[in-house]
Parts: C-alpha cells; sequence; structure tokens
C-alpha cells in the first residue's frame, strides 16, 4: 500500500493528552490532529483488505454524466460494534448492502454522510481538497447522533486507497471530478429509540461534470416564512440525513412557484441562514460606507461547510474588505437594496462552489441581487467568479496551496 500522506495523516498525540470526542482539530506542532472516542478499538487501515471486480461497469461518455446516477466499480465499507469497535475495512466491488428491517437507520434516522470530490491535475495526479475538514465534520455530526466517531487519518488512509483502486474512474477534464460520499449508519437489528450498539461506514463514489455545463446560472430564491430548516439546540450544525428529508417538500412548492431554491430564515426577523443546501454570502455596502461580506454565524443552525471556510479565509487573506459573520435579517437586506448598497450575492457548497444569486422573493415581492454593477450583462459578481476560479484552480493544482492534498 501507497505511504501515508503527510498532509492527511498527523502524528498521535501522547497518551496524556485529551482525546477529542467531537473530532474536531487540536493542534500538534502547528498541525491538526484528528481522533476518535473509541480508542483503542479504533479503525486501523494496515487491515483493509482489497477485492477487485472481475467485472468492470462501462463508464458513460463525460457530456451524459448526471450527479449521483453512475457509481464508480468500488466502495469501502467498514463495520462497526460495541464490543468490538471498528472491524476491518474492505474495498470491493460496489454491491447492495444486506440490513435487518429493524435497522435503527430506517426508524430513527440514525444517518449522517459527508460529501467531498477526488481531482485530476493536469498532470494526472489525484488531489482531495481539505478532506480533514470532512472527516472532522464526519466526526462532530458522529458524535451530535450517538454514533461511533472513527480516527479521521485512518478512513482518510483507506478512502486514499479506494481512489487508487477506482483512479480510472476519476475524470481527467477540467470541471469534472469523482464525488465521493462516506456515509455512517446506525445498524442495530431492534427497535426502541437508543444508542446504536452497531454502526456500518460505507463510501461510494461517483464521477461528476461541472455544476453549470452550459455557463453560469443565476438562481432566483423563494425567502420562506413558514418553513423551517435548522432551530437552536437542533441538528442544523450537522451534516444528517434529517436535515434533508423535511427540505424537499418546501423546495418542490418553490420549484413550481418558478424559484430555483428556498432561502431558508428562522426567528420573528426572519434571519437568512441557508440557500438550499448551500451556504449564504452577501457583498454589500455597509450603513457605515464600507464594503462587507457577510455570512450568519455558526451558532449551530449553519452547517459549517468547507467552501465557507475557504471563502473566509481566502477574503480575510486578501484583505481588501471587511470579512464578517454575523446575523443578518430580510429587513437588513430588504434596506441595503432599497438603498443600492448590495453588491452580490452567491451561495457556497461542494456542488457548485458558488452559485450566484439575481432575486429573491419574499412575502410577494421581488427583490432583485445585483449580478455585477459594472456589467448588468454579465451572469455572475466579480467576488463570486475571483473565488470560484481560486478555489478551483486549487482544486486541480493550478495554484499551489496546502489545502490541495496529493493522493498519489
Amino acid at each position: 500500500m501507497a505511504s501515508v500522506i503527510q498532509s492527511v495523516i498527523r502524528p498521535r498525540l501522547p497518551a496524556r493528552a485529551t482525546l477529542l470526542l467531537s473530532g474536531a482539530p487540536c493542534r500538534v506542532n502547528g498541525s491538526s490532529a484528528y481522533y476518535s472516542s473509541q480508542s483503542p478499538l479504533d479503525l486501523d487501515h494496515k487491515k483493509l483488505q482489497v477485492e477487485k471486480t472481475t467485472s468492470p461497469k462501462k463508464k458513460s461518455a463525460y457530456k451524459d454524466l448526471v450527479f449521483g446516477r453512475e457509481f464508480s466499480d468500488h466502495m469501502l465499507e467498514i463495520d462497526w460494534t460495541k464490543t468490538g469497535g471498528w472491524g476491518a475495512p474492505s474495498i470491493h466491488p460496489y454491491r447492495h448492502l444486506s440490513l435487518d428491517p429493524s435497522c435503527s437507520v430506517f426508524h430513527y434516522s440514525m444517518e449522517l454522510f459527508e460529501g467531498m470530490k477526488a481531482y485530476k491535475d493536469a498532470k494526472g495526479a489525484v488531489r482531495l481538497f481539505r478532506p480533514d475538514m470532512n472527516y472532522a465534520r464526519l466526526n462532530r455530526s458522529a458524535t451530535r447522533l450517538a454514533l461511533p466517531t472513527v480516527d479521521g487519518a485512518a478512513l482518510g488512509e483507506c478512502v486514499n486507497e479506494l481512489l487508487r483502486v477506482d483512479r480510472d474512474w476519476i475524470p481527467s477534464a477540467r470541471g469534472y471530478s469523482l464525488y465521493l460520499r462516506p456515509t455512517l449508519i446506525g445498524t442495530q437489528d431492534s427497535l426502541g429509540v437508543g444508542r446504536s450498539d452497531k454502526a456500518k461506514l460505507f463510501v461510494i463514489a461517483s464521477p461528476v461534470g461541472p455544476y453549470y455545463p452550459q455557463g453560469w446560472k443565476p438562481v432566483k430564491l423563494l425567502a420562506d416564512d413558514h418553513f423551517v430548516r435548522a432551530w437552536p439546540g437542533g441538528t442544523g450544525n450537522a451534516k444528517v440525513g434529517g436535515n434533508y428529508a423535511p427540505g424537499i417538500f418546501p423546495q418542490a412548492e418553490a420549484a413550481k412557484q418558478g424559484f430555483s431554491q428556498v432561502l431558508w430564515l428562522f426567528g420573528p426577523e426572519y434571519n437568512l441562514t441557508e440557500v438550499g443546501t448551500m451556504n449564504l454570502f452577501v457583498y454589500w455596502i455597509t450603513e457605515k460606507g464600507e464594503k462587507e461580506l457577510v455570512t450568519p454565524p455558526l451558532d449551530g443552525t449553519i452547517l459549517p461547510g468547507v467552501t465557507r471556510d475557504s471563502i473566509l479565509q481566502l477574503a480575510r487573506k486578501w484583505n481588501e474588505f471587511k470579512v464578517v459573520e454575523r446575523p443578518v435579517t430580510m429587513g437588513d437586506l430588504q434596506k441595503a437594496i432599497k438603498e443600492g448598497r448590495v453588491i452580490e450575492a452567491f451561495g457556497a457548497g461542494t456542488a457548485a462552489v458558488v452559485s450566484p444569486i439575481e432575486l429573491i422573493h419574499f412575502k410577494g415581492k421581488d427583490l432583485a441581487i445585483p449580478l455585477d454593477r459594472d456589467d448588468p450583462s454579465a451572469p455572475i459578481g466579480k467576488l463570486a467568479k475571483r473565488l470560484h476560479d481560486t478555489i478551483t484552480g486549487i482544486q486541480y493544482g493550478e495554484i499551489p496551496s496546502e489545502w490541495s492534498v496529493v493522493v498519489d
């Protein structure tokens, strides 16, 4: 097996150090280390078993790829039990799971997942974008659902090996990638609300194309003052399946009215939270006349997106305008639009990186959002385009950055 990637695998802390139940990073000689609450029954990537398929699938042409419809030849699967901890990881041909109908995942929504992508650079090297962030968030979500956490470094090595096995499934064209879906489910085969004594972690992979294959397409949002995505003390800051299913009906209703996504609001002041399944950013001029990029704070209702964090770090590094995380209400936004202070707004996430917003419908009124105030014909604002180009440049290895981790 290939050597451990230094950007992902970190040295272990001494025994006296505190283990992080949340999976959040701690600092070790300037590096991040990720730990599991299950030690010493934790995942051992050296026990990884690989069974390669004898019947490779036919791959679709790049132009025919549809998100999440086609999957690579292999998958990663790891089982966990309360008494035995994490078992030997296995990479094997893609296949159905066999689960008892009483499994806790089916009855109590004990499920969480991650979304990340593998890219091929111009030289053919395979790269991941900030995978440590995904493994840390997976552990935080697991802790929230009382599911077992996992050593992010060991999991990272198993995922890297899956990418080596399915290397040919990673598209080589710019704008294309292999989407990875790490998933953790409770598999205890009995009814009753409580911790699951068994769990399964698996990773599947799907080749995907550009989010906007025909060019940028700004979105129109329905600001929903009825349905709520998340609330304080809930699971809005965890990537759990239970956050997504309730949003399908409001999204379908918005689509019937001609809107692309739902702008989720919360509270009596109608605080802006998220756009569909993306984090929200507004670039505007404050009432004090200062340019500012603002996004809702991580108050427990907002998912801490990897792209969100990357945008904040890049904007702060550029140091060209204020960058803040604070509550923004619909009243704040309406006033800024009326006074001509909004420069642009966009959603941010793994799938699209950024998604420009051109209109928000709220309480029967359309609120027009500028895309580029200097060029009315532009389909995306200057800042959103710059952020997109910088992040994708890093992802494909065109811009040197420690965020881009080479797998081989």
